[in-house]
């Protein structure tokens, strides 16, 4: 008799053992059926109404046990613990596609998210560096990166794309340019991970637009001659016809975007031609979203768009359509998939102009506008850049919050970060390092927005 006693207490303790949860792993939320109880030393907290999750808590986050139907935020969360790598890799195979507001990948739904990651194919890292770099942004959940498909130069040095000698441009297919990115996306998918592809810049970094501009017309020429100029645009097709071209069959891809926050201006502001407006801009991205999709039918296509909306009278700056965006009519074009925006409020550079405050509750209505449209449209949108340098974890709760209960597709934060063996990845005051506050709260949200579903 007292060996069954101490058969059956054995295995109360082994099965209390194998149902508690580990640090970072959800523990609870509607639909959820597995365990609650946490490890020792961790409580179970909710991040929204569809997660909660074990964590170790600061001190001055009080330890609660959660109802599904409460609706509690947490304000912060602190822990030396990194979430392990996954026990396997998923296999890159098909093509994403969309139904409705979904991502779809093989007959099931695809979660889009992750971050932004523009330099890991244009700092002449190793392909060792490379996969630590993927490993890094798969430990947090993420599905998908984007990055630049671009760098214009006039004097080739490192890793660039296309080189301009006067009006010709040439693309560079070898171990500096496309062979580089072909290391690229197999570095991804060793790690799971898909890429969005912006395919230029409005701004100057890197080339992007008014390279195309001043090379072919003459320097001081209107930067929205890009949208405009046939030789400028003739130029731009080469561009895509060859790049998009290499990758039709490459399920790494998950889509295209025109370009990196197009806008009637650049980076010098007074460079314009006076008669950009929405329609000039809408017009583009219709002509060369049907061209990339007359090359590629397998990948999605979308602008890269801040997601600017087109009310004249609003009294809000990203509201009034002034910088040549309409995200309403951009999103009804019919060779585009999915919509983009950015909550640009960066207190740096060209885009302090944003200045909107207090800047959680501002995103989060920006946050909300957008998954309005989302449902109007019936197409998947994206936040897919990001960022504020102070307060990081609770406006980043908040938006995180918004984007989930709103309904909004997905979202990618500027920017992911890692610490190589040459270094750490640029720093910018946004990069989130895996040692980093920021970190625990990526991969929460990451496992939230795949639960959502």
């Amino acid at each position: 008799m007292l060996r069954f006693v101490s058969f059956v207490t054995a295995a109360l303790s082994l099965a209390n053992f194998v149902n508690a949860v580990a640090v970072w792993q959800q523990c609870g939320g509607l639909q959820y059926t597995g365990s609650t109880t946490c490890d020792a030393g961790l409580t179970c907290v909710e991040l929204n109404a569809y997660y909660y999750q074990c964590q170790q808590l600061a001190s001055s986050v009080h330890s609660s046990t959660p109802s599904p139907t409460s609706s509690s935020t947490i304000s912060s969360v602190s822990s030396t613990s990194t979430s392990s790598a996954p026990s396997s890799t998923p296999t890159v195979t098909g093509f994403v596609t969309t139904s409705g507001q979904k991502f779809m990948l093989n007959g099931a739904e695809y979660t889009v998210v992750g971050a932004n990651s523009y330099w890991v194919g244009l700092m002449s890292y190793s392909t060792a560096n490379m996969n630590q770099a993927f490993s890094d942004i798969a430990k947090a959940g993420a599905t998908t990166i984007r990055t630049w498909g671009f760098n214009e130069v006039t004097t080739p040095n490192g890793d660039y794309y296309q080189s301009w000698s006067g009006s010709t441009p040439t693309i560079n297919t070898g171990a500096t340019g496309l062979q580089n990115f072909d290391n690229v996306i197999a570095a991804a998918k060793a790690h799971g991970i898909r890429l969005i592809v912006a395919l230029t810049n409005n701004w100057s970094d890197y080339g992007g637009m008014d390279v195309y501009v001043t090379q072919i017309l003459g320097a001081g020429q209107p930067h929205d001659y890009f949208y405009t100029n046939a030789k400028v645009i003739a130029a731009y097709k080469n561009y895509i016809k060859t790049f998009v071209g290499r990758y039709v069959n490459e399920p790494g891809i998950l889509g295209w975007e025109l370009a990196n926050e197009p806008r009637c201006s650049g980076s010098s502001p007074d460079t314009t031609s006076g008669n950009c407006t929405t329609t000039t801009i809408t017009n583009w991205a219709s002509q060369i979203s049907a061209y990339i999709k007359s090359i590629d039918s397998n990948h999605l296509v979308a602008i890269g768009d801040e997601g600017f909306f087109n009310e004249p009278s609003n009294p809000s700056y990203p509201y009034q359509g002034s910088e040549g965006i309409d995200f309403n009519a951009n999103i009804q074009i019919p060779t585009i998939d999915f919509g983009t925006f950015h909550a640009s409020l960066y207190p740096v550079s060209y885009e302090s102009q944003w200045g909107q405050s207090p800047v959680d509750t501002w995103g989060a209505q920006w946050i909300a506008d957008h998954a309005t449209t989302q449902k109007s449209a019936n197409k998947p949108t994206l936040l897919e850049e990001f960022g504020v340098t102070s307060n990081q974890p609770a406006v980043y709760t908040v938006w995180y919050n918004e984007i989930i209960s709103s309904g909004l597709s997905g979202d990618l934060i500027w920017q992911a970060g890692s610490h190589l063996s040459t270094g750490d990845t640029p720093q910018d005051g946004y990069a989130i390092y895996p040692d980093g506050p920021v970190f625990p709260l990526e991969t929460s949200h990451a496992a939230a927005l795949k639960a959502r579903g």
